[in-house]
């Protein structure tokens, strides 16, 4: 069943429609989150907020086809505006687990340096492009739906992930980290 399936049951009065839709996006949503404010404790209070505001307001969603832009949308408002309230943990705190254990010790270190080397660096571009990056390159999402999303024109997208990309190698040239260390694309 899709989204618009399910969203259209739960405006029937199904409840557990919605949460078919939690189970789906929760983890892509926190995924998110947590990349774009680097602390799990703050990713999983803000991706329930995503859901709560979600679930009030989606009786306001005019076209169910566009949830995946709508609910990237509310969980970006719900980031800013825990950004505005407080400033929020830094990602050098940040331990994303790995999940390959058959990785030796040596490369499992080397594999979350070159990680935590990359968020921070994220931390580092202007919102609006640390955004498109995180959306484009974590979450998959394609440019007409990060467009939707941020409700601004495609080649505005296109242009903020190759002015981000750049900035990101500038960044890592300032640093002395080669690309293929952290291998992503420009």
């Amino acid at each position: 069943m899709n989204d618009a399936e399910l969203i259209a049951q739960f405006r029937a009065g199904q409840i557990a429609a919605f949460n078919t839709l939690v189970k789906r996006w929760e983890c892509p949503i926190y995924n998110f989150v947590l990349r774009y404010v680097g602390n799990r404790d703050d990713a999983r209070d803000l991706c329930q907020q995503t859901f709560i505001r979600a679930y009030k307001n989606m009786r306001r969603l005019r076209d169910p086809d566009k949830f995946t832009s709508w609910i990237y949308q509310i969980a970006l408002n719900a980031c800013r505006d825990a950004g505005r309230r407080r400033t929020l943990v830094s990602l050098d705190t940040l331990d994303i687990p790995i999940a390959d254990t058959t990785t030796p010790p040596d490369a499992m270190v080397h594999e979350q340096s070159v990680r935590d080397l990359l968020n921070r660096a994220l931390q580092n571009l202007p919102e609006e492009q640390r955004v498109v990056i995180i959306m484009k390159e974590y979450q998959g999402l394609k440019f007409t739906e990060i467009a939707e999303t941020l409700k601004v024109p495609i080649n505005t997208v296109k242009s903020r992930m190759y002015y981000g990309l750049s900035a990101l190698k500038k960044i890592f040239d300032r640093w002395h980290i080669s690309e293929d260390m952290v291998r992503y694309e420009l």
